[in-house]
């Protein structure tokens, strides 16, 4: 038998995860210079109906929908009809934070690196709530007590209402702390709308959509005129069992779309990501110019000790002079990815029908396979960092995020070594510096942080993008 190339590797990696973690359905598809070098479809969109998809299969996106929202403010910007600098209160001033002096320091650029200083809020499920209520699988959310009995949230200004009656407490300064808010995705939609006067939906469409030939996205499925989109799947556990049944119903929220709520296929994301990798042109069509994309995908924020986050994109040092430019989304029935690595010529997307798919996983091993490096091999490195055994009791606790999301950070017996519970997981935690650890999951390493408050308490612990409180020790 000869040697396999990257593509069986690959293939026979992801079919083994795919059905270790029964993911119904999945698409990959990569290009290199703009030309499609590998597609794949495992499992299949529908299931039940045995129906596989392909590179014009729609599936959600999720949070990719984010750097949308952030080229369509940075063609505004060039077009002269507002500037990243600008206030956020120029355009809403009905938008409040618990300091009124904080509140007016808050720019669009903030909203768009995640760092108005914003915990992570309840707004999500309230603002997508009227979908939701029809639907089994979000039955056990509603009941949660963060989100229970709480009135749906349908206009941008009910949104603005609700966060400026938040008891939060701000993280820091604007710019200075990052932590992932859909708050701020949702309210830059609002004002794409109200510099635009129309709406944010249609602004996308006719300004990046139609221009790339993208007549396989959308916001809404029965828009298509056709069936080729994903079947939602979701799972629960039963007697420790992993179950997977049909969810059919979109999760929707009028206020939330710039957020997350776009759904493509993965031939259109394709077209898209090269926005990135060319500087501004895709398919003969110049969507932005070569200094709004350099803006786009400068680290402007530090997200952990290897990621920085620009416009509505996470920016990685991958390997020698490349850099790897990517985003996440999931929601039920959703999980993606999109890659793009300019110097190497190569956009990817990854798309699967459930949550909590092991996207992490499929995308570190693609890029292993397609940069012949050994499996497994992480993003980065980190030697050993000692903890003086006495102070790893100061980071016991429970850390809280206003979306629901909790973990407990207890130590070991024998007390040298911290564990971080999440989601019925226990997982050690590895030192790698002052305050920061990470850990390892299905193969992929987390980085987190604690972060203290002036006086050296620890006030927050940043898990993947989020800074989630601490709400007791």
């Amino acid at each position: 038998m000869g040697v396999l190339t990257w593509e069986q590797t690959f293939d026979a990696y992801a079919q083994d995860l795919i059905d270790e973690m029964k993911v119904p359905g999945a698409f990959v598809a990569v290009a290199k210079d703009g030309q499609l070098i590998y597609q794949k479809g495992f499992g299949y969109r529908d299931r039940e109906a045995k129906i596989p998809a392909d590179l014009d299969t729609v599936f959600g996106i999720g949070s990719i929908t984010k750097s949308f929202t952030c080229v369509a403010i940075m063609q505004l910007q060039e077009q002269g009809k507002l500037s990243v600098h600008d206030p956020v209160i120029r355009y809403l001033p009905e938008f409040r934070t618990p300091e009124e002096e904080h509140t007016r320091q808050v720019t669009i650029h903030h909203f768009m690196t995640h760092t108005p200083g914003l915990p992570p809020l309840s707004s999500l499920i309230p603002a997508t709530q009227r979908s939701m209520q029809d639907d089994p699988a979000a039955e056990e959310l509603l009941k949660h007590p963060e989100f229970a009995g709480k009135e749906p949230i349908d206009t941008f200004e009910q949104l603005m209402d609700y966060i400026a009656e938040q008891p939060i407490e701000l993280l820091g300064p604007p710019g200075t702390e990052f932590s992932y808010s859909n708050d701020a995705y949702a309210l830059l939609g609002t004002i794409i709308e109200r510099v635009t006067g129309q709406t944010y939906e249609s602004y996308v469409q006719e300004r990046i959509l139609q221009p790339l030939g993208m007549n396989r996205s959308v916001f809404f499925v029965e828009e298509l005129g056709d069936d080729n989109h994903s079947t939602l799947y979701a799972a629960k556990e039963k007697d420790g069992v992993k179950e997977v049944y049909r969810a059919p119903l979109w999760w929707d929220s009028p206020t939330m779309r710039a957020a997350g709520f776009l759904k493509a296929s993965a031939r259109d994301m394709l077209r898209y990501a090269e926005l990135f990798r060319t500087g501004g042109i895709s398919g003969g069509a110049r969507i932005l110019s070569e200094e709004s994309v350099k803006q786009m995908v400068s680290p402007h924020a530090k997200v952990d000790a290897i990621r920085g986050y620009g416009y509505g994109l996470g920016i990685i040092p991958f390997a020698e002079g490349v850099t790897l430019i990517q985003h996440m989304g999931g929601l039920k029935g959703i999980t993606s990815q999109m890659l793009i690595l300019p110097e190497a010529g190569l956009t990817g997307i990854l798309l699967s029908n459930i949550g909590d798919a092991p996207i992490s996983e499929l995308t570190l091993e693609l890029l292993n396979n397609l940069f012949s490096r050994p499996p497994g091999t992480q993003y980065a490195s980190f030697a050993d960092y000692e903890i003086p055994i006495a102070q790893i009791k100061e980071y016991e606790g429970t850390f809280k995020s206003g979306e629901g999301g909790e973990v407990q950070i207890r130590t070991d017996q024998d007390a040298e070594q911290l564990l971080l519970g999440m989601g019925g997981e226990t997982l050690p935690l590895r030192p790698i510096g002052k305050d920061e650890f990470l850990f390892t999951r299905r193969g992929v390493d987390t980085l987190v942080r604690f972060v203290r408050s002036q006086s050296g308490e620890i006030k927050r612990f940043a898990l993947g993008s989020r800074q989630l409180p601490k709400v007791e020790a």
